[in-house]
């Protein structure tokens, strides 16, 4: 510390410290040496990533082909020096290199979906960071090509070669005469009844097959069942009355229950106004339901198909008028006012097994017992996946974790 005297003690200060520092450069020059400056530690390139492969992606359909590589040195996570990995793609070894995407720093895989099936592709990778890229390690030649079976999904394979295997195994058996058990569905078992009700009171039989068009699987359902209805109506000569909202379902209901009147033996019964198109507007067709139920007033009404907001007030109206209701449909979200306001519910898949149970043909009902009975396989797996899963939590047994596990993924989707 300089003290304070006469004299002003900073420049004086300044000045001493000035010539310490100097006095080292002076020494140097006058021993002949040149002074040095201070330098830096030099900055090491960037090492490259390794491993580079490129192969055909698996499973696939083809034009897919997968690149792997290994993380560089200098990949250490957040406070590493790469900052991403960039790939480039040709057709020739040695020029011709597009940069084809960048990725990441932490990466070590990517797919390329351009590929063309049957060209030979190069690839090289390399990494990157602010200061200067490393240099490109490249693989190849490799070709894109679709596959026949896709391994991953072989477990659906297994799952559809049992429920086959079951379906042709009843239909066989029901080919041969065999007597198939099928439970009663009694929605389907009132079929009769009301048909019967309906003829005793002298009042038709009024069928809906839902708003949608022949390309929604619920309406063929619906068809077929028209069919079995349409049958018995010429059989007891009661009228029948089928309004429709699509011209397609139009035709195709004609024709159905033509069909149907020729093989009661009643063709001449049959009229092209049995089944009529009203509009394909949703609210304007269920008000013109509506108003034939009030007017005809039918002692039986069938609702079996795809519907929506229009339900409950077909349900609703058919219902007031006092008529004996079936309705049958595979859309969840009708289904609670179907079975609130009508005293028979075909639910789910029942409306796809009605033609089956009202026909009696063995080998229809031969392929509903195949399916039941892959369904059965399918529970007894359900099942024993939840005993496993359930001995494996309560005693930690890795062994049945591993089992679990499996069946899991065996029944997964993807």
């Amino acid at each position: 510390m300089l003290r304070k005297t006469g004299m002003r003690s900073t420049p004086t200060a300044i000045v001493l410290l000035l010539a310490a520092c100097s006095l080292p450069a002076a020494v140097a020059a006058g021993a002949g040496v040149e002074p040095q400056a201070v330098s830096q530690p030099a900055r090491q390139p960037l090492a490259p990533p390794g491993g580079v492969r490129a192969y055909d992606t698996g499973n696939d359909a083809g034009g897919s082909i997968t690149i792997e590589w290994d993380r560089s040195p200098d990949d250490t996570g957040p406070r590493g020096r790469v900052t991403g990995y960039e790939v480039f793609r040709s057709e020739s070894q040695n020029s011709g290199f597009e940069s084809l995407m960048c990725l990441p720093s932490g990466t070590t895989a990517c797919i390329d979906n351009s590929a063309v099936d049957g060209v030979e592709y190069y690839y090289r990778v390399r990494a990157t960071s602010p200061d200067a890229p490393s240099v490109a390690v490249g693989a190849g030649p490799v070709k894109s090509s679709g596959q026949w079976f896709n391994r991953a999904r072989l477990n659906l394979v297994v799952i559809a070669a049992i429920l086959v295997f079951a379906i042709v195994y009843y239909i066989i058996q029901g080919a041969k005469g065999k007597d198939l058990y099928i439970r009663k569905i009694s929605g389907l078992e009132a079929v009769d009844e009301a048909v019967g009700r309906a003829t005793e009171m002298g009042r038709p039989v009024l069928f809906i097959p839902g708003i949608q068009d022949m390309d929604n699987v619920q309406t063929v359902a619906g068809m077929t069942i028209l069919a079995n209805i349409a049958k018995r109506t010429a059989t007891y000569e009661t009228a029948l009355d089928v309004p429709v909202s699509r011209s397609i379902v139009m035709s195709t209901g004609r024709e159905t229950v033509k069909q149907a009147y020729l093989e009661a033996g009643r063709p001449d019964l049959y009229s092209d106004d049995i089944v009529h198109y009203i509009t394909d507007e949703q609210f304007g067709y269920v008000a013109a339901v509506d108003g034939i139920m009030v007017r005809q007033k039918p002692a039986a009404c069938f609702y079996l198909g795809a519907f929506f907001a229009e339900s409950l007030i077909l349900a609703e109206t058919g219902n007031s008028i006092g008529a004996i209701q079936v309705a049958g449909t595979a859309m969840p979200t009708q289904l609670p006012f179907f079975v609130a306001a009508c005293d028979y519910t075909l639910i789910g898949e029942e409306l796809f097994a009605a033609s089956a149970y009202l026909s009696k043909d063995r080998m229809m009902m031969g392929s509903l017992k195949g399916q039941d009975a892959g369904k059965a396989v399918a529970m007894l797996f359900i099942l024993a996946g939840v005993a496993v899963a359930t001995l494996a939590a309560a005693t930690g047994n890795e062994t049945l974790a591993g089992l679990g596990e499996w069946l899991r993924q065996f029944f997964a989707i993807n």
